[in-house]
């Protein structure tokens, strides 16, 4: 006999698909523009279709309860997308994953007063409103640019021992980088952008690729991993080097209790970002302590779920779990701890993370120290 579905929703963090080249100032993380290519719409795509496969499919056993399979209720589904310094990178790469999510089907129809049945456009396809986080207006989904508390950390991790020592141990992986390169800075405060050059010429430059010893994408890819690492975490959770994932917190726990009321229709959230966040809700949930591979820069088409199931026997809370899947070459979701168990209550879960959530502008204008840009002038 199979286990009725316990799953009562799920809250889903995704990056964005396959870009071009992308600069980031290492001191203050302000962003150059970049695109999506066409690869990252399709790795965007397979990540939806692998969540439809995993949520909306009645015999998966993690299929949730309630929720319309084949055409999309928007009551149902919220989707938000960060709109920020990359450009639409991140705001075209959800188009994608809806697609896969929510695919075309001529059940999307309408009969008119006529008796004509007219299917929607390009075979039913599934239109689903997306907000578009406008940066300016909205510090929850990009918390941590003009955020002057955020760049004196970044300055301080910089200065730290540790991170010099890192520098010391990667300098002759640099210099033997630098010929691949070009005229690049090879210091390891810019790591994040050699790494991101190197990761991108691999994947659409064949002359780099056939070129480069073997060993150098992945060496890039480790160091890049310790220096975003630290640039996103604090040792405390409510310290400024999370404030990436600290500003996302209010709408991850309002949509779990949204889930968690019988009478909200609503069943799943997705918002689309970059990989910052990841790294610092990975450290904030502790859930690094277990799985230390997974502290650094998460692949395109990455995921996190945060799923609500419903009370256990003998109980009366939901609990959350959170899964993780590093891009699309990876063929499942991986469990994760969190603060060190396989699951909490989410009365636990609300409990433990809601006193550093960054709620409105006004706390994060405080917490960064900013008096001036993003709306913070009016609070003076």
């Amino acid at each position: 006999m199979v286990n009725a579905p316990t799953l009562l929703g799920v809250v889903l963090l995704a990056r964005h698909g396959d870009r071009l080249e992308f600069f980031q100032d290492p001191f203050t993380y302000d962003p150059t523009q970049t695109f999506l290519t066409p690869l990252g719409s399709v790795q965007e795509q397979q990540l939806g279709t692998f969540l439809r496969n995993t949520y909306l499919n009645p015999a998966s056993p993690s299929f949730i309860q309630g929720i319309s399979t084949d055409v999309v209720d928007l009551e149902q589904i919220n989707v938000r997308a960060d709109a920020g310094g990359e450009g639409a990178v991140i705001l075209t790469s959800v188009q994608g994953l809806l697609q896969g999510l929510y695919p075309p089907t001529t059940d999307n129809n309408i009969t008119i007063a006529n008796g004509t049945t007219v299917v929607a456009p390009l075979g039913g396809y599934q239109a689903i409103p997306v907000e578009s986080v406008e940066p300016d207006e909205d510090i929850s989904l990009e918390g941590f640019t003009s955020c002057p508390n955020f760049d004196n950390h970044i300055s301080r991790f910089y200065a730290s021992e540790r991170f010099q020592n890192e520098a010391n141990i990667a300098r002759p992986f640099l210099e033997k980088l630098q010929p691949f390169i070009g005229n690049r800075s090879i210091n390891f405060t810019d790591m994040f952008n050699i790494f991101d050059f190197v990761n991108v010429q691999l994947a659409h430059n064949a002359t780099f690729l056939a070129e480069l010893p073997p060993t150098f994408g992945a060496q890039a890819y480790a160091f890049a991993n310790f220096h975003e690492n630290g640039v996103f975490t604090s040792g405390k959770p409510g310290g400024i080097g999370n404030v990436a994932i600290r500003t996302v917190l209010p709408s991850i726990i309002s949509s779990l209790n949204r889930i968690a009321n019988a009478s909200d229709p609503l069943k799943l959230a997705l918002s689309e970002i970059s990989y910052k966040p990841f790294i610092s809700l990975f450290n904030v949930t502790e859930a690094t302590f277990a799985d230390p591979d997974i502290a650094g820069i998460v692949d395109y088409a990455a995921a996190v779920a945060l799923e609500l199931h419903a009370p256990a026997a003998g109980t009366n809370e939901p609990f959350v779990k959170l899964r993780f899947k590093n891009g699309t070459s990876v063929a499942s979701f991986r469990d994760l701890t969190i603060f060190g168990e396989p699951s909490v209550p989410l009365f636990d879960f609300v409990s433990q993370l809601a006193p550093i959530a960054i709620n409105t502008t006004q706390q994060w204008c405080t917490a960064c120290n900013q008096t001036t840009l993003r709306g913070c002038a009016v609070f003076n």
